[in-house]
C-alpha cells in the first residue's frame, strides 16, 4: 500500500529541475522588468510598443509580467523599437555589465553631496576637454508641464541670447512634425535627427538657452552630449502639476483614450528620475509663481555665466 506522503514524494520534481525552473522564471521576470522600465522611460503605451515592434499587446503584457518567454527575434524587435541593442534587455549582459554593476555598487556608497564632483572626475578621465566645454549654454530638461518653455524664453530674453527648442529644430530639419516623423520613419530615425541637431546647436552657439523633449534621456548618447556640452537643469514639478498645467494649456492628449493617465505619468517620472537627476542642478516649480521660479533659475545659472542674477 502506498501512503499519501509517499505518493506526494513521487510527484515532486528533482531539486535540480526545481532550481532550474526558478532560475528561468526569475530570468523571464527580469526581462519583463527591463521591457516595462524602458517603455515607461520613453513614455510609450503598450499599444505604441506593439505597433513599433509588430508584437501583440497581449503578448507584450505577458512578457512584462514575466509570464511570456519571448524568442530572440521578438526581443530584437522590441529592442529596435527602443533603439537599443538586444542585449540591453537581458539581465545578464556579460562582463561589462558586471563591471558596471560593481561601479554602481561603489557609487551607491558615495554621499549625495559628493556625486557631482565624482561625475566630473569620471568625465575628466574619459572625455577629451574640447568635448566637455559647456561655455554659457543652458539646457532645460524635464517632462512637459514643468515650465521649461516659459522659463527658457524668459531666461534667453534676460541674457539676450538665442532660445532654441530642440524638437522645433528637428521638425524644421525633417520638414514634418515630430509625431509625423516618428510615425513615418520610426523612433530610431527621430533620435538620429535629434542627436545631429543637438551637435550642430552646441557647435554654433557658445551662449544659448536650449529646451529639450522629456524623452531625450532615453537616448544615452544624445543625453550624454547634452550633459557634457551644456549646463543642464532639471525643471521638475509634482505629477499633478505636470498634468494640470498641460491641460490648462488646452492640450488634452495626456487624457485622450487613457484612463490611467496619472499612473502612466508617475511611471514615466519614476523611470526617468535617475537620468534627470544627472543634471547639474534641479529646479522644482511646484508651489511657485512663474516670477518666483524665474528668480530661482537666475540664482542657479549666474555662477556659470560669471554675472550677477
Amino acid at each position: 500500500m502506498v501512503t499519501p506522503s509517499a505518493t506526494a514524494k513521487t510527484r515532486e520534481k528533482p531539486s535540480g529541475l526545481q532550481d532550474g525552473a526558478s532560475a528561468a522564471a526569475a530570468f523571464l521576470a527580469a526581462i519583463g522588468r527591463e521591457v516595462r522600465r524602458n517603455r515607461a522611460k520613453r513614455g510609450m503605451t503598450r499599444r505604441q510598443l506593439a505597433q513599433a515592434s509588430a508584437t501583440s499587446e497581449r503578448y507584450l503584457a505577458q512578457i512584462e509580467s514575466g509570464a511570456g518567454n519571448p524568442s530572440v527575434s521578438v526581443l530584437r524587435a522590441i529592442a529596435q523599437a527602443f533603439d537599443l541593442p538586444c542585449a540591453a534587455l537581458l539581465p545578464e549582459a556579460g562582463a561589462r555589465n558586471a563591471a558596471l554593476g560593481a561601479i554602481l555598487d561603489l557609487v551607491a556608497q558615495v554621499p549625495e553631496s559628493d556625486l557631482p564632483a565624482l561625475a566630473r572626475d569620471i568625465e575628466n578621465r574619459v572625455v577629451a576637454p574640447e568635448q566637455s566645454d559647456r561655455a554659457q549654454r543652458i539646457a532645460l530638461v524635464g517632462l512637459r508641464g514643468a515650465g521649461k518653455s516659459t522659463l527658457g524664453q524668459m531666461l534667453a530674453q534676460h541674457l539676450d541670447c538665442p532660445f532654441i527648442e530642440l524638437d522645433r529644430v528637428v521638425a524644421e530639419d525633417y520638414g514634418a512634425s515630430i509625431p509625423d516623423l516618428i510615425e513615418m520613419s520610426g523612433t530610431a530615425t527621430f533620435r538620429r535627427h535629434e542627436r545631429s541637431a543637438l551637435d550642430r546647436i552646441v557647435t554654433a552657439n557658445d551662449t544659448a538657452v536650449i529646451t529639450t523633449a522629456g524623452g531625450i534621456v532615453s537616448n544615452p548618447e544624445t543625453y550624454a552630449l547634452l550633459l557634457r556640452r551644456t549646463h543642464t537643469i532639471w525643471i521638475k514639478a509634482k505629477p499633478e502639476d505636470h498634468m494640470s498645467r498641460v491641460i490648462a494649456q488646452g492640450d488634452f492628449r495626456p487624457m485622450a483614450q487613457n484612463r490611467q493617465a496619472m499612473a502612466d505619468l508617475v511611471a514615466i517620472l519614476d523611470a526617468r528620475r535617475a537620468d534627470y537627476a544627472r543634471a547639474e542642478a534641479e529646479l522644482d516649480t511646484s508651489g511657485n509663481t512663474i516670477k518666483q521660479s524665474f528668480g530661482k533659475l537666475l540664482q542657479l545659472v549666474s555662477p556659470w555665466l560669471g554675472r550677477d542674477p
